[in-house]
């Protein structure tokens, strides 16, 4: 039997039918297309599954799609404003903090999540915000920089 699901996912009212077993990140990917949220390992070890929910950094291979329901959902089809990428977006191509690009997108929302949180964050903690998030091809260095880059880049705007 399938559940009723309404939330909002970037700002847009969505609404689907799925079974109560679906997790979110299937849900997303899945259901409603929104396949720019990875799966890395299923299990919330790697941070690729990465979104907003309800201002929470949550991994959506462990959330039910069904907890959705009624809640904000921010993915990283949502980062980038129409074809204008996000100050984030533009940090990390501009560092070539990316290789493969499974963990890009849990990287860019996580960033944007500590960002939000701390807009200006030393090294250390941009480090420890970002912990949550595995990347086996670049190491940290270059997306340590673009993060700083773009936190610099947004102070500087605000």
């Amino acid at each position: 039997m399938k559940t009723h699901v309404q939330t909002e996912i970037n700002g847009e009212a969505v609404e689907c039918l799925i079974d109560p077993s679906t997790t979110l990140l299937n849900m997303l990917r899945n259901d409603l297309l929104l396949t720019g949220t990875k799966e890395g390992c299923g299990s919330g070890d790697c941070g690729a599954c990465s979104v907003v929910m309800d201002g929470e950094l949550v991994c959506a291979c462990l959330v039910l799609g069904v907890e959705a329901s009624g809640a904000k959902i921010e993915t990283i089809e949502g980062v980038a404003d129409k074809d204008q990428l996000h100050v984030i977006q533009e940090k990390f191509l501009e560092h070539a903090a990316l290789q493969c690009g499974i963990c890009t997108p849990g990287l860019i929302v996580s960033t944007k999540a500590l960002l939000a949180q701390n807009p200006n964050p030393t090294e250390e903690e941009a480090r420890y915000f970002l912990a949550g998030n595995l990347c086996r091809c670049t190491g940290y260095d270059k997306i340590i920089k673009a993060v700083m880059d773009a936190a610099s880049v947004l102070k500087e705007a605000s």
